[in-house]
């Protein structure tokens, strides 16, 4: 560097000016980050051109120095990379690590539509899922998710989950890890809790158009259906939203799944027999409890209530 210095004591005649600058010019030049660049590029760079970008190269160490003592930058979750352009030094800008893990965490939500479901299970993964006595779902649960990742590539359809079992057993939870393990391998699913769904097509009806909302749901990538079972639908609910989600579904081989308390024979025999004026219509239950199997299997869990442990 000494014919540089040469170059740049010609620039100042204040001798104080010229020998502060050059201390300076020479703390930035011995920066590692910036020493190595230097080397880099030494086939790239002439002298002058170091010269005419020693600003950038201040830049640049001056920016990473704000950073590792942890100062607010102009540029919060960015760091300083030095490139060559055109024989000229330039700083440029990328996202730091845990930039680029907040993006990613951002992208995977946005693949993930949950509607009338807890925030908290936003952050459900199937490594924390606690397996005793639950060993066969989880197992399930991870062949669906291979299958789904597979089914992107060659189509064949998986066929989903119905989680039944008790209050509290962590049927949602393990649906909604399952969705998030999806959005992992850029796969989008919606979760819905059903029960409220069903209240918000119904008021649906007297303020807007249902069709939007229903076509929305019977065609996205994977579907998850919570706690079906919990609140007696009435026969427009049963037969043109669920039945029209479901059949939709099956003649396109879409990926669903299921929660409830109840078993499936209950949920045919309990909840899809009769309407919430009492009346009994077994043959169209028959007709959407075909369709659920179609593309679900049922799966049984048991165990204590996590919700209220005693």
């Amino acid at each position: 560097m000494d014919n540089i210095s040469d170059g740049l004591k010609r620039r100042f005649r204040d001798p104080k000016m010229r020998e502060q600058y050059l201390k300076l010019f020479d703390d930035v030049v011995k920066d590692p980050a910036v020493a190595q660049f230097l080397k880099d590029n030494q086939e790239r760079l002439s002298k002058q051109d170091i010269i005419t970008g020693f600003s950038k190269l201040y830049e640049f160490v001056n920016l990473r120095k704000e950073l590792a003592a942890g100062k607010q930058t102009f540029a919060p979750g960015y760091e300083p990379q030095l490139i060559v352009s055109d024989h000229h030094i330039e700083v440029v800008y990328h996202p730091t690590a845990k930039m680029v893990e907040h993006q990613q965490a951002q992208q995977r939500q946005k693949m993930v539509g949950m509607i009338n479901l807890p925030k908290g299970l936003r952050n459900a993964r199937i490594e924390d899922y606690d397996i005793s006595g639950r060993e066969e779902p989880l197992r399930a649960a991870l062949t669906f998710i291979d299958e789904c990742i597979d089914y992107q590539k060659n189509g064949n359809f998986p066929k989903g989950l119905y989680l039944s079992g008790s209050l509290g057993v962590g049927k949602t939870y393990l649906l909604a890890a399952i969705a998030n393990k999806l959005a992992e391998n850029g796969i989008q699913s919606m979760m819905i809790h059903f029960p409220s769904f069903s209240v918000e097509m119904t008021g649906a009806i007297q303020n807007g158009n249902p069709n939007q909302i229903l076509n929305q749901i019977k065609q996205v990538p994977v579907l998850m259906l919570d706690d079906i079972g919990a609140t007696r639908l009435t026969s427009w609910m049963r037969d043109d939203v669920l039945g029209i989600i479901l059949e939709y579904r099956m003649q396109n081989e879409l990926p669903t799944l299921f929660s409830s308390n109840l078993s499936m024979k209950d949920l045919q025999e309990q909840y899809l027999t009769y309407n919430n004026r009492g009346d009994s219509e077994p043959l169209k239950a028959m007709r959407i409890m075909e369709r659920i199997k179609f593309l679900a299997t049922e799966y049984q869990m048991v165990g204590p209530n996590r919700r209220n442990p005693e």
